[in-house]
């Protein structure tokens, strides 16, 4: 008999999906979106979609596995946890707590994840990373210039006349906001693309255009030279604005030809973009997050927060930024404390250096959750020969990845269909219960009992006390005054009652007025002949980071270049080299990429031979300790 059972999806997208389940004989059959919740609209991106390929994957990790002999091989989880625990409690009296590591990622979006820092900080605190790779530079400009991170209602677009979509995939990175999109062209909004690879947006748009790699900073600032010159600020800028006199002298430090020049783009096609903005709003732009991954990735997105106020556009309906709803805001979560008590903290995007570089003490145990750093962090090589120096390393995962390759001891925990948590978004105001659609395999756990009985032989039983439910309860005592309780989740997905249908109304931001940027921001790399492009690899429908969907086709990674790129060589086996390494790649020839782009796929792991954030070097953005992935400078080499 087939049952229909209903959970959430927790990976790292704005979306937040809710699912249904079909299950015969204790094995899920069929995947959908459901139809009742007004964001999901009954369909699945095409990952998610194939999902029970991954559930089924004949490799998922459901037993403990130590490392003996060189060698993972399964244990008991009394054992695992007796040889973890004996381990860090040694190397807490020997070196110190800051001698630990704990890292957690995004690979789980569920809020419960917390409760791992929660252990770690009073068994410590014990040393943990700082910034955020993804959206680290973008957070920081939205929290300096409004003072909060917030969005207006997804569906408030129903009121924009004119959408940018800037920097921002919609087809791959938030396929639920389509509709959103689709029905406001349908109402007459105007759509405009603006992004260097023409992605599938340019469908939805009546413009598109490809500034060069790192060329947004200065097509927004040419837009607001224009709109300076043209006299379509708003009457209440000054007032609403910190620094609308310096924000106008920095437009003015370069004419319009010369921002043109510098975005690589017609000078015309920047006065039409400002005219459209300034003039026909409400406007909103939809920021995407790649656009921060770059050594100006805080400034870039600070000037898009200037041309929002300094046009009226923000505190409206229709209008405002929209980069990032704070998922985890209305969740009771101040037990954390987090770098405030920390007694050190590793930049993230630069993980493996500072592990290898850290002293007094270094480090000599890592706990990684939600994560697969080692082919998901810049210098890839260098996190994993951090890693494999280390002296004791655990992991918490489904599946093997590069990331277990070189630990010491590997806990199985439960996938999305298996686990039971709470969803907030970063996409959009609705908050969601996850429940367990399908028992897990094996001895795979969820992972607060990991953490439990972890605890217990740490000698802090206490700390994490409860069931799942009770922590799911304490984590919603927030809201719990608005009418949101877990059991009205478990019905059905809720908004969230404490987010605005239209942020910063009026105009009004928490830190008073709005902080417009006054100086310049780093210039993005340039290609030269010597690396005559830039690579972006950019996320696909067919992998969430490094956990595919489907199955890996033979050969190298496809590497899309313009003809005038490679000449001769599509179809053809190459290297592509940075200044850190080398991969091989199989060329493709594309005419709708930049003669200045290297374009890949998103994630893939070295054990896959696609490592290709092996290329990329380990630096930190501007501000907020994001990562620099799309700032490196590549070349093709060889003949296949």
């Amino acid at each position: 008999m087939t049952e229909l059972r209903r959970t959430a999806c927790n990976r790292d997208c704005p979306d937040a999906c809710s699912l249904l389940v079909e299950v015969s004989d204790g094995r899920a059959v069929r995947l959908r979106g459901d139809p009742a919740d007004p964001i999901t609209q009954g369909f699945l991106c095409e990952r998610t979609s194939r999902f029970l390929d991954r559930q089924n994957d004949p490799a998922r990790l459901t037993t403990p596995l130590l490392r003996e002999g060189g060698v993972l091989r399964p244990v008991s989880w009394e054992r695992a946890l007796d040889v973890a625990a004996q381990k860090l409690l040694a190397i807490r009296a020997e070196s110190g707590p800051a001698s630990i590591l704990h890292y957690r990622s995004g690979g789980s979006l569920g809020i419960l994840k917390v409760l791992a820092d929660h252990l770690f900080e009073q068994f410590g605190p014990v040393t943990i990373k700082r910034g955020d790779i993804c959206s680290g530079a973008g957070d920081w400009a939205q929290l300096h210039d409004f003072g909060e991170l917030g969005l207006n209602d997804v569906f408030d677009l129903e009121h924009s006349a004119t959408i940018l979509i800037w920097g921002k995939n919609p087809h791959v990175s938030a396929v639920h906001l389509l509709p959103v999109l689709r029905a406001a062209r349908a109402r007459g909004a105007r759509l405009l693309g603006i992004d260097p690879v023409r992605t599938r947006a340019s469908e939805l748009c009546e413009r598109f255009v490809q500034p060069r790699p790192g060329g947004d900073f200065a097509l927004a600032l040419g837009m607001a030279r224009v709109i300076f010159e043209r006299d379509w600020v708003h009457a209440q800028a000054a007032e609403r604005c910190e620094g609308l006199s310096e924000f106008r002298a920095l437009a003015h430090t370069c004419t319009l030809e010369e921002w043109a020049r510098e975005a690589d783009l017609p000078a015309t096609e920047i006065e039409t973009l400002a005219e459209l903005y300034a003039t026909k709003g409400p406007a909103n732009i939809q920021v995407g997050w790649g656009m921060g991954r770059r050594a100006n990735g805080a400034e870039v997105v600070r000037a898009l927060n200037a041309l929002c106020a300094i046009t009226g556009n923000l505190g409206v309906r229709g209008g405002g930024v929209s980069f990032d709803a704070a998922r985890s805001r209305s969740f009771d979560l101040d037990f954390v404390r987090g770098l405030e008590v920390a007694p050190r903290s590793f930049r993230e995007a630069c993980l493996g250096r500072d592990i290898l570089d850290a002293r007094a003490p270094p480090i000599r145990a890592a706990w990684i959750t939600a994560g697969n750093p080692v082919a998901m962090l810049p210098d890839s090589l260098v996190v994993k020969d951090a890693l494999e120096r280390t002296e004791f390393v655990v992991v918490v995962d489904t599946h093997p990845t590069d990331t277990t390759d070189v630990a010491d001891l590997v806990l199985p925990t439960l996938t999305l269909l298996e686990d039971s948590d709470l969803l907030g978004s970063y996409g959009h105001h609705w908050i969601r219960s996850s429940e367990p659609a399908l028992e897990p395999p094996g001895e795979a756990r969820h992972e607060l009992h990991i953490l439990q009985a972890f605890a217990a032989r740490l000698g802090i039983p206490d700390v994490l006390a409860g069931s799942v439910d009770d922590w799911k309860r304490r984590l919603l005592r927030k809201l719990e005054a608005s009418g949101v309780s877990l059991e009205r989740l478990r019905a059905g997905e809720l908004r969230d009652p404490s987010r605005p249908e239209v942020l910063f109304e009026g105009g009004v931001v928490p830190r008073g007025r709005v902080a417009l940027l006054s100086a310049p921001a780093a210039a993005p790399p340039v290609t030269d002949s010597e690396w005559p492009l830039t690579l972006l690899a950019v996320s696909t429908p067919k992998a969430q980071a490094s956990q595919w969907s489907v199955p890996l086709s033979p050969g190298p990674p496809m590497c899309r270049v313009h003809p005038s790129a490679a000449p001769g060589a599509d179809g053809e086996e190459r290297e592509l080299q940075s200044a850190r390494g080398s991969l091989r790649v199989r060329v493709v020839h594309d005419e709708r990429v930049r003669s200045d782009v290297a374009l890949m796929e998103k994630g893939g792991q070295l054990r896959d031979g696609r490592g290709v954030n092996a290329l990329v070097g380990a630096r930190e953005t501007d501000h907020g300790g994001g990562a620099c992935y799309y700032d490196e400078r590549v070349r093709l080499v060889g003949t296949a």
